[in-house]
């Protein structure tokens, strides 16, 4: 209280000094400016703002004034805000070379990267003789993936000042990215040699000589880094990787000990631990290790698959049966969680789930076997494989560059595609605000019950289920030149998870009637949920976080991206057969999105709105997109209307994230 009152006592004087004192306005304007420097410097960034609101009220010409109110939004994470203030900067100085630059930085972590580098060239432009822009504009380039384009700036930077080791630690992470790991060498050699007491270079170094199996350079590297800064986890991290490639399981654990010190959420180091406990005999604390890891990525498939082996090696064989059937739940074709639960299940005298477990087993790695080759099923081959490496720990080093941190609010959630289903609870009325006589007409020609498009999970029981998928089956043997059988089995195949049998069923059914848009609606959707495990086996993002020049820091969140091009053909398929379906462009948007092509996902979006106008979930997922770009305005809009359609989550995003506006 007395320091509020202090402030408006401090805030008052100055008012009467700039109101009372005419001949010395000039002086108290600048008063008002160094104050609000001064704030800023001391990280004071309201007590600057409230400063500089008096200084602008005064003089609204004042464009130093909106540039430091700029800088103090900025660090207050209001980058909207920080971008207006920046552009009333320029308008009243359009030759303000700082407010461009400071502008792009801003734009740039926004991720309108496009408006960014305009920025930068207009600062270049005014003054090509100041390096910083050259530098920030680097960043963005390595940001936005134009590796050529940031070693040109970072060159070009160099020519002013080549005392700043960060900058070829940048140009260095370039070359890794471009596969020239000679030149990634020679930048990180000039790093250290710029600045030998910064861990950065020693770290990046330590990496690539561990890609090439030199090891005992890599472990001098990461041992000098951590000399260099104790708390640097990065290098503890690395340099346990390397312990256990080395056989040195107990080195490793106390450098995962010291990550967890630093960071007690990093899922990843858990899991690695737990493994190397494991290793060693040291089961119970392994046990509490993927007890850690269940609860921070409670849907990894592996964490519950590791466990299971665990909790039978403590002769916890119920609670192991337990964590199988988790991982089949997640993964209906894993066949090594099914071999795993048949074994216990014998153990156990459950000779009739045993048997079923082995034989069902046994089907899938036959199946596995005979169609490796086809593309379709390239993805499993890919889950083993990748499978075996996490536990070998045999990682594309290459992505350790990238610091690993916790996701900060990157995931968005879409509502998911549509797709034929069964739903006898509501039948056709389910969604009959998109109705469509083209669709209604091919639910009555497949004369299926409960045959409904949704974006919904169905309400029929797993029994149920699994009867009519024996009726299908035995339908299908007395009709097999017959695409609505093959497709209707399609579709309980799917809804009881077995992914593979959905889409071969769909695959007959395309066979017989190819010109048919909904079959590869559905075959799309499955195809995608298969890659969606994949990608939940690394459901962790991690951060680039990259130190700029003046304003704080920049972030980027990588994730890592899968392939949807099978699943994306098919909808391209449906869209070419049907150019009016606007459910295939707004599936085609979900899995532009999961891509990382967030433009065409909006593209997608906005062509199913204007085929549907009020398709909620459309301005729903739109409206995400946007705000996950930082395009807030637009995308609270979107949310806004699909809550006014009737998406009752809408109005929790809006209380989640009303900050961002």
């Amino acid at each position: 209280m007395y320091k509020k009152l202090r402030f408006l006592i401090f805030v008052l004087l100055i008012i009467i000094c700039f109101t009372g004192y005419k001949g010395k306005s000039q002086y108290n304007k600048n008063y008002f400016y160094y104050m609000g420097r001064s704030f800023i410097i001391d990280n004071k960034y309201r007590d600057a703002i409230e400063t500089l609101n008096i200084l602008l009220r005064f003089d609204p010409k004042a464009y130093e004034g909106y540039f430091l109110r700029g800088v103090a939004k900025y660090n207050l994470n209001d980058l909207h805000g920080a971008e207006y203030d920046f552009s009333l900067a320029i308008d009243n100085n359009p030759v303000y070379t700082m407010a461009y630059h400071y502008r792009a930085i801003t734009r740039s972590r926004m991720g309108n990267y496009d408006d960014a580098l305009n920025d930068f060239r207009e600062a270049i432009d005014l003054r090509p003789d100041l390096p910083g822009p050259y530098y920030s504009r680097g960043v963005t380039f390595l940001m936005n993936r134009q590796f050529d384009k940031a070693i040109d700036d970072f060159d070009e930077f160099l020519k002013f000042d080549p005392k700043v080791s960060e900058v070829y630690s940048y140009k260095g992470t370039c070359y890794i990215y471009l596969k020239d790991t000679v030149s990634a060498f020679e930048c990180f050699d000039q790093a250290i040699r710029t600045n030998r007491y910064s861990p950065d270079g020693y770290n990046r170094r330590g990496v690539l000589h561990m890609i090439q199996n030199h090891y005992e350079e890599a472990l001098a590297d990461f041992d000098k880094a951590i000399q260099n800064d104790s708390d640097y986890v990065m290098s503890y991290f690395n340099r346990a990787l390397l312990f256990s490639n080395n056989q040195r399981p107990l080195d490793a654990i106390d450098d995962f000990n010291k990550v967890l010190e630093l960071d007690s959420t990093s899922s990843v180091t858990y899991f690695n631990r737990a493994i190397l406990r494991t290793q060693i005999g040291d089961y119970n604390n392994a046990l509490e290790d993927y007890n850690n890891v269940a609860l921070l990525n409670p849907n990894n498939v592996l964490v519950y698959y590791n466990r299971a082996a665990l909790l039978y090696q403590l002769g916890y064989l119920e609670d192991a049966i337990e964590d199988y059937t988790r991982s089949i739940e997640l993964y209906p074709d894993f066949a090594n969680a099914y071999l795993g639960r048949s074994s216990l299940r014998y153990m156990l005298r459950d000779f009739t789930g045993a048997k079923s477990d082995q034989e069902f087993a046994e089907l899938k790695i036959a199946e596995y076997r005979s169609k490796l080759n086809d593309s379709t099923f390239s993805i499993y081959a890919d889950t083993s494989r990748h499978f075996n490496r996490l536990i070998s720990f045999d990682y594309d080093f290459s992505n350790e560059f990238e610091t690993a941190l916790r996701s900060n609010n990157a995931d968005i959630t879409l509502l998911p595609q549509f797709k034929f289903i069964i739903n006898y609870a509501d039948g056709q009325d389910l969604d009959k605000k998109y109705y469509s006589e083209k669709i209604n007409d091919f639910i009555e020609e497949m004369g299926l019950p409960g045959l409904v498009l949704t974006n919904r999970e169905s309400d029929m029981d797993i029994d149920s289920l699994l009867a009519g998928d024996s009726d299908m089956l035995r339908e299908l043997s007395s009709a097999q030149d017959d695409w609505k059988i093959s497709f209707s089995k399609g579709i309980t195949q799917y809804l009881i998870k077995q992914y593979t049998n959905s889409i071969n069923s769909y695959n007959q059914a395309i066979e017989q009637e190819p010109a048919n848009p909904y079959l590869y609606i559905n075959r799309s959707a499955t195809r995608s949920e298969m890659i969606d495990f994949i990608s939940s086996i690394e459901s962790n993002f991690k951060n680039i976080t990259l130190d700029t020049d003046p304003v704080n820091r920049l972030h980027i969140n990588k994730t890592i991206v899968y392939s949807y091009d099978e699943a994306l053909s098919d909808l391209n398929k449906a869209i070419k057969l049907m150019p009016d379906l606007a459910y295939a462009y707004y599936n085609r948007g979900n899995l532009q999105c999961l891509s990382g092509k967030m433009p065409e996902a909006i593209e997608d979006y906005t062509k199913a709105i204007e085929l549907f106008p009020d398709f909620a979930e459309a301005y729903y997922n739109r409206g995400l997109v946007q705000i996950y770009l930082k395009d807030s305005k637009k995308g609270f809009l979107d949310i806004n209307k699909a809550g006014e359609l009737g998406i009752d989550h809408a109005y929790d995003i809006m209380r989640e994230y009303g900050s961002l506006r």
